[in-house]
């Protein structure tokens, strides 16, 4: 449809597993899974490299992050590069971005001059913090921090409403996108009235939780699922902002998350682990003019695919400088392309997953790519080949196959089509240090930028 408006919504580390219409009978997401039987529910949604400022900078230019260089957190993302915002502003839309940012790379605290803001006009954001409590951001072309009210992604949800129904050029159709910092930990931060609801003894961690992590899965797993409920609530009333201006029916509506959280699944926490409690990602989207109300679809919907499917179902031209794909076809004729198969990249494992004391030989950080098929997750590290699951026998990944004789024909073919990917991709696989030396990025010693909340 052409002139149709977009509001993409996305919180950060919310994992596929954590909504009531995914199966969840502990977590309350009433208005996100109303949503669900409004939109085509994309199950084989990923982030391919499911970590903050790599998965944001992807879904801003369509790019993988060994050709956009955020493949580490805190650096910053070229200006020059084309971006969804950009492409929406040059074709004549209104533009906003409130909330998180994570793509600057000049310092968590920083102000972010118009020129680094990829095209998005009224922008009331922070480059980051996880303090959601006592938030700051920046308005516009203020360089003065300004202070969210209360919980951040509720003034920050308010802040989108209003301007949803203020915009000066209302003539024009609109971009906006609104990106929340929670359930990122800190989980124990969300409003108190949804804290109410969880009670650690009471929550049933998943299968693959060892057992001396259960009990700090449930302190986790209570906090989470409050900021979970809370921002439920959030997208409830942007949903009816939406109805109210009476463009319910010409508005492309996405829900979904930068990557998941392991929330100690194989003792592990957070996230850039090849485990799907990482990668895969919720993502709803609704464009009633073309999408079938109330569908799954099974195509490996990549972070990057957003940007060129979101502007196919509005009528704009896809451009070719980018990787991301238009799937808009699939989702709307409810297929799958021939060859369906998802991509995971680590390019240079850092932060909190090096420091993982708990981690074992078999989940220790490092450089990886990997497939995953409907039935398959295959991984390989520089060593060769890493982890294999069957993920239909197994689907939780706690027995891994890789080199076991009796799926050799299978971990050959998957390694075939690895192969291919890369091929496709012109991706290297290299070492970290080849691409921190490549773009000339000076990190300390667990390959991180020094910025501090």
């Amino acid at each position: 449809m052409q002139d149709a408006n977009v509001l993409f919504v996305f919180a950060d580390q919310w994992t596929f597993w954590a909504l009531g219409c995914h199966g969840n009978e502990e977590l309350r997401t009433p208005r996100i899974d109303r949503f669900a039987t409004e939109s085509v529910d994309c199950v084989n949604a990923i982030s391919s490299c499911p970590v903050c400022s790599p998965a944001r900078a992807s879904l801003l230019t369509g790019l993988r992050p060994d050709r956009h260089g955020l493949f580490i957190n805190d650096v910053p993302l070229n200006p020059e590069l084309p971006s969804f915002g950009k492409h929406f502003q040059a074709a004549g839309y209104d533009t906003a971005y409130v909330g998180k940012w994570h793509v600057d790379g000049h310092g968590r605290r920083s102000y972010i001059p118009k020129e680094r803001r990829h095209g998005f006009d009224y922008f009331q954001a922070l480059e980051c913090t996880h303090d959601y409590q006592d938030s700051c951001y920046y308005a516009n072309d203020d360089p003065a921090p300004r202070v969210w009210d209360g919980y951040d992604a509720f003034a920050q949800t308010e802040k989108m409403i209003h301007w949803l129904h203020n915009r000066e050029d209302d003539h024009r159709p609109f971009c906006a996108v609104l990106s929340w910092g929670p359930p990122h930990n800190p989980y124990q931060t969300a409003p108190e009235s949804f804290k109410a609801h969880y009670h650690p003894d009471k929550l049933t961690p998943r299968a693959n939780v060892p057992e001396d992590r259960r009990e700090v899965s449930q302190r986790d797993l209570a906090g989470y699922y409050a900021h979970c409920e809370a921002l439920d609530t959030a997208f409830g009333q942007l949903l009816d902002a939406i109805d109210q201006l009476g463009c319910r029916d010409n508005t492309v509506v996405v829900f979904t998350s930068d990557h998941g959280d392991l929330l100690q699944s194989h003792s592990l926490a957070e996230k850039q682990g090849p485990w799907d409690e990482s990668f895969r990602i919720p993502f709803l989207i609704r464009a009633p003019w073309m999408l079938p109300a109330g569908s799954v679809n099974r195509t490996f919907f990549e972070f990057h695919d957003s940007w060129p499917t979101i502007a196919s179902l509005c009528e704009l031209p896809v451009t070719t400088e980018i990787q991301g794909r238009d799937l808009s076809t699939y989702l709307a004729k409810e297929t799958v392309p021939e060859e369906n198969i998802g991509f995971y990249a680590s390019y240079v494992p850092f932060g909190n997953w090096p420091r993982q004391k708990r981690a074992t030989e078999l989940t220790r950080a490092r450089e990886a790519r990997g497939v995953r098929t409907e039935r398959y997750l295959y991984v390989e590290s520089l060593e060769g080949p890493w982890l294999l699951y069957d993920c239909m026998e197994d689907p939780l990944q706690m027995t891994n196959r890789a080199d076991d004789p009796e799926l050799e024909p299978v971990q050959r073919h998957l390694a075939s089509h690895l192969r291919k990917k890369l091929a496709e991709q012109a991706d290297e696989f290299l070492p970290a240090d080849a691409y921190i030396k490549k773009w000339g990025y000076e990190v300390d010693e667990l390959y991180t930028k020094a910025f501090k909340d």
